[in-house]
């Protein structure tokens, strides 16, 4: 019988990234669907089967990681061999102005699935995504041993969250693994997100649909790597024998200021000339630098990252050129799931 796999988050970058990974390993995927208006599953059209195809693996259900009773009814009816919960409120500036939902979703959403897998007697193992942010104003390189000093509410939550999965792991005895990784980028990342905000910016500006681009701290240093690599470590750390936390990074620091050097650069254009800073995009707290060790992963895990920041960098912005071209040409055909 081919494995199980439950993913909260899955309409995500790191949700369609490991609903591919699984997909291609044999795995039956189900995934958490919030309602909404709009269907928001466009980073699974790839994914070309439809849940009521007799070969179909991947099965989209709605719930939320609020409703409690939700959770442990899917669980108990998915009898999952693997969860991860890749579900949050992700924003780290939004978290700042939605502090209490950040906290509900991002914290106490991973505490509620947690004891869901604990109450349904569910014998799975459980992912829980944390996050670099956790370490805050601790100094680089950062890994699995750094105090965490929270800069933001985001942080906060997944700091709480972190602490759950450990918590569960040692009191019930739970296979619980916490994956802290750093920044990573795709195609698929959220335009609102400052990578993609950059990439997309360039295609429109080359394009001369856009004039301007409005950012914040442009000194931040963050570890960049590539989103379909991070999620394998993801499944990795679901692997050994017994559960364990592993940061998962590049191990290399890059500026705000050199994404947009090089994004722009790739497009023959000078950043300066089109970048304007904007104070509300400024974090109340900031974090100046995330750098990861992750050499315990390379060393239990067997994982090590393969793209370049360079080449990440050209390829958000190659895919953001062919995605403006797809939508002036009308080529973009949206799947409804």
């Amino acid at each position: 019988m081919p494995r199980v796999a439950f993913i909260t988050g899955i309409t995500g970058q790191d949700g369609s990234y490991l609903s591919e990974l699984l997909l291609d390993k044999g795995y039956v995927v189900h995934g958490l669907k919030r309602r909404s208006s709009t269907f928001n599953t466009e980073r699974l059209d790839q994914i070309d089967l439809h849940p009521r195809d007799p070969d179909a693996r991947l099965f989209l259900h709605y719930g939320d990681l609020a409703d409690a009773s939700s959770l442990a009814g899917l669980l108990r009816d998915i009898q999952p061999d693997e969860v991860y919960n890749l579900g949050a409120q992700s924003h780290v500036r939004v978290s700042f102005d939605i502090a209490a939902y950040t906290a509900d979703i991002t914290g106490m959403g991973a505490l509620r699935l947690l004891e869901a897998v604990r109450r349904s007697g569910v014998d799975c193992r459980v992912y829980q995504a944390s996050s670099s942010e956790m370490f805050g104003a601790s100094p680089p390189p950062q890994r699995e041993g750094t105090p965490f000093h929270p800069r933001s509410p985001y942080a906060c939550a997944k700091a709480f969250a972190y602490w759950a999965g450990v918590n569960y792991r040692e009191a019930w005895g739970m296979y619980v693994s916490n994956g802290i990784l750093f920044n990573h980028e795709s195609p698929r990342r959220g335009e609102s997100f400052v990578t993609r905000k950059i990439s997309r910016a360039v295609a429109r500006i080359q394009a001369g649909v856009q004039d301007v681009l409005y950012l914040g701290n442009l000194d931040a240093v963050r570890d960049w790597g590539y989103a379909p690599e991070y999620v394998e470590a993801m499944w990795l750390s679901l692997r050994p024998d017994q559960p364990g936390d592993y940061v998962v990074a590049s191990g290399t620091g890059h500026t705000v200021r050199d994404f947009l050097a090089a994004a722009f650069g790739h497009a023959g254009l000078d950043w300066r000339a089109y970048v304007r800073i904007d104070p509300t995009y400024v974090r109340p707290a900031e974090v100046n630098a995330l750098i990861g060790d992750a050499s315990k992963a390379r060393e239990q895990l067997g994982w090590a990252p393969k793209t370049e920041f360079v080449d990440l960098v050209r390829i958000m912005v190659d895919a953001d050129r062919q995605l403006l071209d797809d939508e002036r040409r009308g080529r973009l055909i949206r799947r409804d799931r």
